[in-house]
């Protein structure tokens, strides 16, 4: 998952909020690297959701 798919998935935040919380301790580790920038696995960030945003849980 991107950071657009992860915008997207958390209502259509903005590329700087996403920025802020992909920063933080508690936002998961990406597991790569690329040129077009960084991916998660979508579970870890499903899982981070379901702690931190509860609402958005689908």
């Amino acid at each position: 998952m991107g950071t657009h798919e992860i915008r997207v998935r958390l209502g259509g935040i903005s590329k700087q909020r996403v920025y802020e919380l992909t920063q933080r301790r508690t936002f998961p580790e990406p597991v790569a690297e690329l040129r077009q920038g960084r991916v998660w696995l979508a579970e870890d960030v499903e899982r981070w959701i379901a702690e931190h945003r509860p609402e958005l849980d689908e």
